[in-house]
């Protein structure tokens, strides 16, 4: 199944699927930072925060880079 026939079914059942990928990718910056969630899915950094931030989150001070020195 590929992104657009996996679309077309979703909005064949009633799901709109720019809510629903919007809703979960808020739901994973408030569990995990959000320049974390950005470098896995693909996303801009400031997008992913400004996604944390409308959505109440707790990561907005995360400190991305190695944190090990």
């Amino acid at each position: 199944m590929n992104p657009v026939s996996l679309q077309v079914h979703l909005r064949e059942i009633g799901v709109p699927p720019q809510r629903s990928r919007t809703s979960a990718i808020r739901q994973l910056v408030l569990q995990a930072p959000a320049p974390v969630i950005a470098k896995a899915l693909g996303y801009h950094d400031k997008t992913a925060a400004r996604l944390v931030t409308e959505a109440g989150g707790t990561w907005s001070r995360y400190a991305p880079g190695d944190h090990t020195r």
